[in-house]
């Protein structure tokens, strides 16, 4: 997995939305990091791994929405500093592949 930093120029609008069976976060981008294969994020919630997930991302560049799957794989941290969630994305569409792509290499530009 190759490492992306969304940098302060690239925003996603509106925020990410991360979705659990009974837990609904919104981020902002300087709390979320997107590589090629996954997503890791800062949470106030702690996930236990194998927790499946949904995402979804706006592009800043189209506007265009990919909403995705995913399923934990860490959660490291303490309710009174945050969480540190990793995820990696499942079943993605080849188009879903190429947005989440274009929006990992926007956050370079």
């Amino acid at each position: 997995m190759s490492a992306k930093k969304i940098q302060s120029a690239v925003s996603f609008e509106p925020q990410v939305t991360i979705e659990a069976r009974q837990t609904r976060l919104s981020l902002s981008e300087d709390a979320v990091v997107i590589h090629k294969g996954g997503i890791e994020f800062r949470s106030p919630t702690a996930f236990s791994p194998w927790t499946e997930m949904t995402l979804s991302l706006q592009s800043p560049r189209d506007g265009g929405r990919v909403n995705c799957s995913g399923v934990v794989i860490s959660c490291s941290g303490n309710k009174h500093a945050g969480y540190f969630v990793s995820m990696i994305f499942t079943s993605l569409s080849k188009q879903a592949q190429s947005r989440l792509s274009n929006m990992a290499d926007a956050a370079l530009v």
